[in-house]
């Protein structure tokens, strides 16, 4: 019997001790290990079962950490973390105090930069190679993996397009495999695939005119392969690129077939990779289904509707409306600046646009909702999926920043439904028609409502909403955190003292409100699921310093903090805005 290779690897000094012949029966072992966690604990799988090959042979080949790595994204280095020291503390992956889903600095020294959002690994590493160069360490090498979905980004190409003029000791490897989360697209793409089947004509290499050492495309899971091209290229000089050929999901056969699934597919049977079942009759829907049964539903009607998403088509659901109208919706690829300026664009010709971005993606398009869209007055209807706490993704991937950096871009309308009733007629009321554009965020997960299809109903811009009254102290929450208040005021000591407002509208806020709310009660209480810094409470903050005001108001929301992953559960309960810490505070109050 073959011993375990696996267990005598606990960095890759170990690694490089094995012979070449060995390192095909640890590509096995390590694609199990990685099965059998992720089967457990739930992650990010295809990915990285596509790389183990890669993997292997860059710490084999390269004198890592001192040679340096950089992982784009992020959702590929599983087999990376196992083999640099984190093997015996993997099944924590993205549990509460456990290890990260993606590479983080502060982790390891073999995470020579934190990655979770697409495209930075060229620039990361061509910064590090020049740095070196500045420093006189001509023998270090410095290595981005980046896949086929994120090269196709701007920032990406910006990166190839300084490199070339440089003489820096960068190797690019794309890690091609034809998929993001979702299958790739566009030019980049189908020339990626020209290439990979021979049709290329000579001299057409768009990484070769860039002034790159090309090579490839090889098989990205031939070791032997994969060994003498790296060792080859550690010997060139300047900036390389290696194209590789890898299955996404390679080694576990459901996953090869249904890749958008195995992306990230929950608990699974390691040795079969059947997803375990989930009872899901009767439960309310997820958030971003009603966005994409809803946008159906009205493109129906309205023929002017447009939908952008920026590679993010399922987990959007924007799937829903280029399956119903293939010709009104448009994946745009990881490129969330062109998203947002496209869907301008496409406004100031008469269309009604809805660019579906998640909220820690809309920050890498800042500029272009100022400058193309805010500041021209054009009313795109941008639906902010994935805002608020995330979880297991962790600091990279919360939307807690999404209020604090709209709220000061003026001709701007910032909407939180409290639930999904709301969310379907804020999303009618916009496609009647607005003077400005408006920004709709939402979580990730379910709501609480089944009988969310009701008939549509406008919405008056601007109106905040009393849900429940009392005399003494009022709560005003903003978006689906409500709930939390709902269900705290019902069990704290003294519910008759406690009134609820809920604020959908956070731009413009309503001051008619306002002005009531600060003439009857003694304290007021604000909580959003956003950064307490320029949040909604900052808002009324503001309102009762400019009005002279003396009542006491209390600010919660997302502390001034990057907030790990976990669970929402428990990351609630250390922002200080779970149920059972609302009821606390309230009984406090009611107390003093």
């Amino acid at each position: 019997m073959e011993s375990n290779i696996l267990n005598t690897i606990n960095s890759p000094k170990d690694l490089r001790t094995l012979s070449e012949n060995q390192l095909p029966q640890l590509a096995q072992e390590l694609r199990d290990f990685i099965i059998d966690i992720i089967s457990q604990k739930g992650g990010h799988l295809g990915a990285s079962l596509g790389v183990v090959e890669l993997t292997i042979a860059l710490h084999y080949v390269f004198n890592t950490p001192e040679d340096q790595l950089v992982w784009d994204v992020g959702h590929q280095a599983y087999g990376h973390k196992i083999l640099t020291k984190r093997k015996n503390i993997f099944h924590t992956n993205r549990e509460l105090n456990g290890i990260s889903g993606f590479p983080k600095r502060s982790e390891s020294i073999y995470d020579t930069f934190g990655v979770g959002h697409s495209s930075t690994s060229i620039s990361a590493a061509l910064g590090m190679a020049l740095a070196s160069q500045l420093k006189k360490e001509t023998e270090k090498h410095h290595i981005a993996i980046i896949g086929d979905a994120s090269i196709a980004s701007g920032m990406a190409f910006e990166g190839l397009n300084h490199a070339g003029v440089t003489d820096a000791n960068l190797l690019v490897i794309l890690n091609d495999n034809a998929i993001g989360i979702d299958p790739s697209i566009g030019a980049l793409k189908n020339y990626l695939t020209a290439v990979k089947e021979g049709k290329n004509p000579k001299g057409n290499n768009i990484i070769k005119s860039l002034n790159f050492d090309y090579s490839g495309p090889i098989d990205g899971h031939d070791l032997p392969k994969l060994i003498s091209e790296l060792n080859r290229l550690k010997k060139v000089k300047g900036p390389k690129f290696l194209h590789i050929i890898t299955t996404k999901g390679k080694g576990l056969q459901l996953a090869e077939e249904y890749q958008v699934k195995y992306h990230a597919p929950g608990k699974f049977e390691a040795k079969t990779g059947k997803i375990h079942p989930k009872n899901e009759d009767g439960l309310p829907p997820k958030f971003q289904d009603v966005f994409g049964h809803t946008l159906v539903e009205l493109a129906k009607r309205n023929e002017k509707i447009i939908g952008i998403t920026p590679a993010m088509p399922t987990g959007s659901s924007m799937k829903f409306m280029m399956e119903e109208f293939p010709e009104r919706a448009f994946d745009v690829g990881i490129a969330e600046q062109h998203a947002v300026t496209l869907a301008a664009g496409m406004t100031t010709q008469g269309m009604i646009v809805f660019c579906n971005i998640y909220s820690t993606f809309l920050q890498r398009a800042y500029d272009q909702i100022i400058h193309d869209v805010a500041l021209q007055k054009l009313p795109v209807i941008f639906c902010l999926d994935r805002a608020g706490l995330v979880g297991e993704d962790g600091a990279t991937h919360h939307g807690v920043f999404d209020i604090s950096y709209l709220n000061c871009i003026p001709n701007l309308i910032i909407f939180a439904p409290i639930n999904e009733i709301e969310l379907r007629n804020i999303m009618y009321t916009a496609q009647l028609g607005l003077d400005y554009p408006i920004a709709i965020r939402y979580p990730r997960g379910r709501g609480e409502i089944t009988t969310w299809q009701e008939p549509f109903q406008k919405i008056k811009i601007g109106d905040a909403k009393c849900l429940k009254k009392g005399s003494e102290i009022a709560f005003l929450s903003t978006g689906t955190i409500g709930t939390n208040v709902e269900k705290a005021i019902i069990k704290c000591n003294n519910p008759d003292l406690i009134s609820h407002y809920h604020f959908p509208f956070i731009k413009p806020i309503d001051q008619k409100t306002l002005a009531e709310i600060s003439t009857k009660y003694k304290t007021i209480i604000t909580i959003e699921d956003g950064s307490i810094i320029g949040g909604f409470g900052s808002l009324v903050n503001q309102y009762i310093t400019e009005n002279n005001i003396p009542i006491k108001v209390l600010n919660l929301g997302i502390p001034d903090q990057f907030i790990e992953h976990g669970s929402i559960e428990e990351l609630q309960h250390i922002c200080k805005i779970n149920v059972t810490t609302i009821i606390n505070q309230l009984n406090f109050l009611i107390q003093s």
